[in-house]
């Protein structure tokens, strides 16, 4: 891989390493914390969003990511030909 090539592969990982990361501190922390009172006002499925939101919603929002991540790491990798 050629230098300017693997700056730009690295590049690329980074920013979408820094999405990923940006999305997982607004949901934990955004919705879960600073949101609350918020979030609190609205129900879903009987309980106050907030809660959901600390509870069960960013454990989905996680495992989202993860997949996610993988899937466009791949296009990475292939569009700069480091695939496996």
């Amino acid at each position: 891989m050629l230098d300017r090539s693997a700056k730009a592969y690295w590049a690329a990982n980074v920013r979408l390493l820094s999405i990923c990361l940006v999305i997982w501190f607004v949901v934990s922390f955004g919705f879960g914390i600073l949101l609350l009172d918020q979030l609190n006002t609205i129900q879903l499925g009987g309980y106050k969003l907030g809660f959901w939101f600390a509870q069960q919603g960013s454990i989905y929002v996680f495992v989202v990511l993860i997949f996610f991540y993988a899937w466009r790491m791949g296009q990475i990798d292939r569009k700069f030909d480091v695939h496996e």
